[in-house]
């Protein structure tokens, strides 16, 4: 499929140079400026007038001049269509417009699910893929709140502190936003395809980068700009000093956004990142409200979780069929571990956790010393 002739849209002209090496956000925008607005006549483009862009080398002049040689975009849109992708670029409605205030916001975004205007009031939640039982516990507990409350969930899908707080947000009945740091066709890690599902029916999934593009230790900092720069602010859940979640904590510390971390344990290798960001100016956080303090004006305050001190169910919110299981399990006057109530109810275990949260904070059960739960009378 050749294109030279000039037979190409602007949001092909993006996909195309996406695809190209030595060609992002940044270079995009200094090519633009000396050859115009319009992306296609950047591919259109002799090797010497894209010489002549100051900040372009050889290295970039000879990819975009030699693009169609090495770049199958026939075959990248015929994948675009057949998944049902949608490409999100700067000009469309849906982009993220926090986004496009950072220094390199993505020249194409790949889609699944929906991005809606309320996005805007999205908060990144991040941390560890190495986790402990106590950051999965706090990731659900403040995604599920957030969402409530009507807050974007936005996280990078990755196992541990990521996927707690989709799971999180999901329970809520609220949104939530994968980014991804692999081609959007890429299920990473595998387990959570199912979730990735769940997120496209409530939320969306979406990516920078192409079809097959694997992960790699340039792809996840790439990914962690678009979290940190699509929200209005990122909390550190659990992390180490070598955890990603600090690079994103860097990237919204960088674009002016608030970063928040959660304390944990003072002998925990798990937390020392968090208490790192705390000692640098992060504001400890100990619960959702402690966030939407930070924005006030943007949610209502009949929105706002419960304090501590309130009591009596959530209003407006009705039990599922699985919490009905795993309230069934929980006699009145008794004590169960998480085991025993999988074992009454036959559900799974990441089941029966998420259930068991959001009836906590339904404030049908509460949570004993021990990971011990007990129903409310």
């Amino acid at each position: 499929m050749a294109y030279a002739g000039g037979c190409m849209t602007s949001r092909e002209a993006l996909i195309a140079l996406n695809l190209v090496d030595h060609v992002g956000p940044v270079r995009l925008r200094q090519l633009m400026a000396c050859l115009g607005p319009d992306p296609a006549a950047i591919l259109r483009a002799r090797r010497e007038e894209l010489m002549a862009v100051p900040g372009i080398g050889e290295d970039t002049a000879d990819a975009i001049a030699s693009w169609e040689r090495t770049v199958d975009l026939g075959n990248e849109l015929r994948r675009i269509e057949a998944s049902g992708v949608r490409i999100v670029i700067a000009e469309d409605d849906e982009y993220p417009p926090l986004l496009r205030q950072i220094y390199d916001p993505p020249m194409v975004l790949y889609v699944k699910g929906s991005l809606l205007p309320k996005d805007r009031n999205g908060v990144a939640l991040v941390g560890s893929r190495l986790t402990t039982p106590y950051g999965q516990d706090v990731a659900r507990k403040l995604a599920y709140q957030l969402a409530f409350t009507g807050v974007t969930v936005v996280s990078g899908g990755a196992r541990g502190i990521d996927t707690a707080a989709h799971q999180g947000a999901l329970s809520a009945g609220g949104r939530t936003i994968a980014v991804l740091g692999t081609g959007i066709n890429r299920v990473f890690p595998p387990e959570n395809a199912a979730l990735y599902e769940r997120i496209t029916a409530h939320g969306a999934v979406m990516t920078q980068f192409p079809f097959n593009r694997p992960a790699d230790k340039q792809s996840f900092p790439i990914r962690n700009r678009i979290v940190a720069g699509m929200t209005q602010g990122t909390v550190v859940v659990e992390a180490n000093l070598s955890s990603g979640a600090l690079i994103t904590a860097n990237f919204a510390t960088e674009y002016g956004r608030q970063v928040f971390a959660v304390p944990g344990r003072i002998d925990s290798p798990r937390s020392k990142g968090c208490h790192d960001l705390i000692k640098q100016g992060a504001k400890l956080c100990e619960g959702a409200e402690d966030i939407l303090s930070e924005f006030e004006y943007l949610f209502p305050p009949s929105n706002k979780p419960p304090s501590a001190a309130s009591s009596g169910t959530l209003p407006g919110i009705e039990l599922s069929e699985t919490e009905t299981r795993v309230l069934d399990a929980l006699d009145p006057g008794a004590e169960r571990s998480p085991d025993e109530v999988i074992r009454t109810t036959g559900l799974a275990a990441s089941v029966v956790s998420v259930a068991l949260l959001s009836l906590e904070l339904k404030r049908l059960v509460r949570q004993l010393p021990g990971r011990i739960y007990a129903r409310v009378l």
